[in-house]
């Protein structure tokens, strides 16, 4: 028992021995390539505190005492579309950088108060207001988070109304949005933000969302003493629980789900004495007058093992549509209804299929030129890093039930997102 003891510690000594010897030979390398211990050890805590590169989740960076992070995220669309007239004839061609976009997100002081903002540099990002101010800010909001249930915001951003516009534009599964929502979205405003996230039982989730905002849309400024303000609620609710990866907010299953996934959503804005057509878009009302506006959305998506089904239905009411100092101009009254759905294929492609249409109230059919317009869009898409590398295209067939005039039947359209 003796032996196997003193052969324990000189076997210990010996290995205390070799690790000696080893690290002074590192340190006697380390120190003939110019660099010491203490050198190399700050390059070690620098190299720690070097940004985070992660494809589709931007650059991320964070201070040493964790007062501070922001993650800084790009993304360029490319467009290339043609239009057709009935007989197949080209019309007209459109080939540009449809979008770029640079977005800042992150917290100062505490994770509990968070920023986001946004800027758009492509032409259609960039288009002048219509009372001439610049137009690049898209959002610009400090948010209060004290919990996982409550956040409140101070600033411009997205307005939460119908699933289709809250939905970024790099998250869809054709080239755009549906025409119905282009004809009816709130998009950005200036105002007070709230949200709400709760589980009521189970799998069941509701979240309620509502704004009080300028009523003038993004970047607008000041507005008159005759102008009123937007108030906007929405209603969300999730009987078999929440979508993977927030999927209520990306369009397609490219998380496949393996539970059915249903939002059930809905949402109402009332916009008093609007300075403009659309309330938040559209041109000035001349005159100086203004309108009251009313916009109701209701939407429903469903996702189950790579196959996903969307519907939404809009509409727009006001007193007094029409002008009598522009005939040519109105605000559309009426409603419209998209359905679309998709299914995932092997490899990460995806087909989808929508069918949009508006539908016109009678007293403002002589500006808009029809009774209804129907678009149905073949879409076929191809992820490579998800919604933040892919290629899209798509094929759209127009149709307007009482059409005044010409108008194009074919529409041909391909873009390449890249985000990182």
């Amino acid at each position: 028992m003796k032996h196997i003891v003193i052969w324990r510690q000189a076997l210990l000594v010996l290995c205390l021995s070799c690790s000696s010897f080893a690290f002074s030979q590192e340190e006697k390398e380390i120190r003939q390539n110019g660099i010491s211990v203490n050198e190399s050890n700050e390059l070690i805590e620098q190299l720690k505190n070097m940004p985070f590169i992660e494809v589709g989740k931007g650059v991320s960076f964070q201070s040493k005492n964790n007062t501070f992070g922001m993650t800084m995220r790009a993304r360029m669309q490319s467009l290339l579309e043609f239009d057709l007239d009935e007989d197949f004839h080209h019309t007209s061609m459109d080939a540009e950088v449809k979008r770029i976009r640079l977005n800042f997100e992150g917290y100062v002081l505490s994770p509990k108060l968070l920023y986001s903002i946004q800027l758009g540099f492509a032409p259609n990002d960039t288009r002048t207001v219509p009372n001439g101010n610049a137009n690049f800010v898209r959002n610009a909001i400090l948010y209060y988070k004290p919990n996982s249930t409550w956040n409140f915001g101070v600033g411009q951003a997205k307005i939460k109304s119908n699933r289709a516009h809250s939905n970024s534009s790099s998250a869809l599964e054709f080239v755009d949005r549906s025409i119905v929502d282009g004809q009816f979205h709130l998009d950005r405003d200036f105002g007070f933000f709230g949200e709400f996230f709760h589980r009521v039982a189970g799998t069941f989730n509701v979240s309620a969302k509502a704004s009080i905002t300028t009523g003038e849309g993004r970047n607008w400024g000041s507005n008159g003493s005759e102008s009123g303000f937007a108030y906007t609620g929405r209603l969300e609710l999730f009987p078999f629980g929440t979508f993977k990866g927030k999927g209520e907010a990306l369009e397609g299953d490219y998380e496949y789900e393996e539970t059915p996934k249903l939002m059930l959503g809905g949402a109402y804005s009332y916009n008093d004495k609007s300075t403009r057509v659309h309330g938040q878009n559209g041109a000035i009302i001349p005159d100086g007058e203004t309108r009251t506006l009313k916009t109701y959305y209701a939407d429903l998506v469903l996702k189950y093992r790579g196959f996903a089904f969307v519907t939404d239905f809009m509409g727009r009411a006001c007193g007094s549509p029409l002008f009598a100092s522009d005939p040519d101009l109105s605000v559309f009254v009426g409603k419209g209804l998209n359905v679309q759905a998709s299914y995932m294929l092997p490899k990460h492609w995806s087909v989808a299929l929508r069918n949009a249409t508006l539908f016109a109230d009678e007293e403002i059919r002589p500006v808009v030129g029809y009774k209804n317009y129907n678009q149905t869009t073949f879409g076929l898409t191809k992820y490579i890093v998800g919604h933040n590398f892919k290629v899209q295209a798509d094929a759209s067939y127009n149709q307007m039930r009482e059409a005044i005039g010409p108008y194009d039947r074919w529409q041909f359209r391909f873009v390449l997102e890249v985000g990182i």
